[in-house]
């Protein structure tokens, strides 16, 4: 370490504690992305326990002219938690700072820090009587600090919105090391820009949260599962109108996933046992997981899902199906649904896509894209499956079954992503639906996003980070 190093990490250990400054041993949990496919080089971990230490590390960076690079669970998709290959940037973790600050019964809000886990989140709100109703495949690592700072998605977008749409107020610390305390919790509050929602989705390029105050809503008194065979998508996207129909605002989840998706969790984990998919030429291409939470009674909720599933029946939009009988099937249906990306990382290196469409368009995207992929690469395997409900598909596409995964992925993964890509253009799409751009995706926005919505961005970054401090090249390449 160089002298100038060691002027600022003097002044670090000082804020934080020296045992919160990590420069030595191993920090592969902070410096490798959750894929595992990048690794970069930390100055320093930096874990500071309040939003006042917080403030006074970006000082004390911004004065050194170091970078940040923020840091929840570093649970994201898109490489925009970790450092990059310089040595040259501080990683300011958040975990320390994992507390639930206070929950207002009446006003239906939580205040928490950044740190804080989902699944901590979740299970504070359940305790108290209230449903937090975010949820995610990394619900118990990822931070709500994090998820915010990506606008995470997940199962429940449908019916709550995404993690934007369940913030009510920000506490932010900023590229110059000010405070901006905006918790109130207020659901109305019309003075000026919106600076909260300028916030959530900056990837850690314009302020760094150090809390949140979130929405809370009533438990549900009735839940419903059920797990639907379809004969084809254009049939999912009609089982997903009369649900809305049928159901309404009960409706919370309607996923979708794909024979060759479903079909590689039993492969890797025997013990799951997956509905309607078997190794025949009859099994259904495509399966559906829908869910349906009211406040109404369990009988009278039953027969309304029941209602939709015959109504599905007779329109031949579904040819089979099963409802889950308790709280204990519904969570294994789930759990499959939730399955699947980890039995693809087992299946082999993958190149990854989380793109929204209309959902009326998705069946055609599909279509063309499938046969366009499997023209130009013989042999490869789709591994599609999502959010249908809300028009967001995992769209992810795996090498040929006797081809090497690795090399895959290095030779065509250009290719499939500007394939992929243009196609979601075609149809109006977005090649980021809630995974984020990171710094994975931030060469392919300059082509996908308007210029005057670039520019518009560049703008914003140039006149909250002017010196370019907060997670640079993420998003916005420099």
């Amino acid at each position: 370490m160089t002298t100038t190093d060691q002027q600022l990490i003097d002044p670090l250990r000082r804020i934080v504690g020296e045992h919160n400054v990590l420069t030595e041993g191993d920090l592969t949990a902070w410096e490798q992305d959750w894929r595992k496919r990048e690794r970069g080089k930390a100055l320093a971990v930096v874990r500071p326990a309040s939003t006042a230490q917080v403030a006074d590390v970006v000082k004390a960076c911004a004065a050194a002219g170091v970078s940040i690079v923020p840091q929840g669970g570093n649970t994201g998709l898109a490489v925009g938690s970790i450092p990059d290959a310089s040595g040259r940037q501080v990683v300011l973790s958040l975990t320390r700072m994992n507390a639930v600050r206070s929950l207002d019964a009446a006003n239906l809000t939580v205040t928490v820090e950044a740190g804080c886990v989902l699944q901590s989140l979740q299970e504070a709100a359940r305790t108290a009587g209230f449903l937090f109703p975010l949820s995610l495949a990394a619900e118990g690592s990822c931070t709500i600090g994090g998820n915010l700072a990506t606008n995470a998605g997940g199962t429940q977008v449908l019916r709550y919105g995404n993690a934007r749409e369940l913030c009510l107020g920000l506490e932010v610390v900023t590229p110059q090391g000010e405070i901006w305390e905006g918790t109130s919790g207020l659901r109305k509050d019309n003075t000026g820009y919106d600076l909260r929602d300028l916030i959530v989705g900056s990837e850690g390029t314009l302020g760094i949260i150090t809390a949140a105050t979130m929405k809370l809503y009533p438990l549900p008194a009735a839940r419903l599962t059920a797990w639907a065979a379809v004969p084809s998508l254009e049939h999912a996207v009609q089982l997903l109108g009369l649900a809305h129909r049928h159901l309404g605002a009960g409706l919370t989840g309607f996923e979708v996933m794909g024979r060759f998706a479903l079909s590689l969790v039993p492969k890797h984990f025997p013990a799951q046992r997956v509905p309607f998919i078997a190794d025949s030429e009859g099994a259904s291409p495509w399966c559906v997981l829908l869910e349906n939470s009211d406040n109404e009674s369990e009988d009278h909720a039953r027969q309304r899902f029941e209602a939709l599933l015959e109504k599905a029946f007779e329109e031949g939009c579904v040819s089979d199906a099963v409802v889950a009988e308790n709280l204990s099937q519904a969570k294994a249906l789930w759990h499959v649904r939730e399955s699947i990306p980890l039995a693809q990382a087992e299946e082999g290196l993958n190149i990854k896509h989380d793109i929204s469409i209309a959902v009326s368009r998705i069946p055609a995207f599909v279509a063309e894209t499938d046969a366009l992929l499997e023209k130009e690469i013989p042999g490869v395997r789709l591994v599609n499956f999502g959010h249908l409900g809300d028009g967001n598909l995992h769209y992810n596409v795996q090498a040929p079954a006797d081809g090497d995964a690795r090399a895959f992925l290095l030779n065509e993964e250009e290719r499939v992503n500007t394939l992929v890509y243009d196609a979601v253009q075609r149809f109006g799409g977005s090649i980021s639906a809630e995974h984020g751009i990171g710094s994975l995706k931030a060469h392919k926005l300059e082509k996908h996003k308007s210029p005057v919505a670039l520019s518009m961005m560049r703008a914003i970054k140039g006149a909250l980070d002017p010196n370019n401090t907060l997670n640079p090249g993420r998003v916005l390449r420099a």
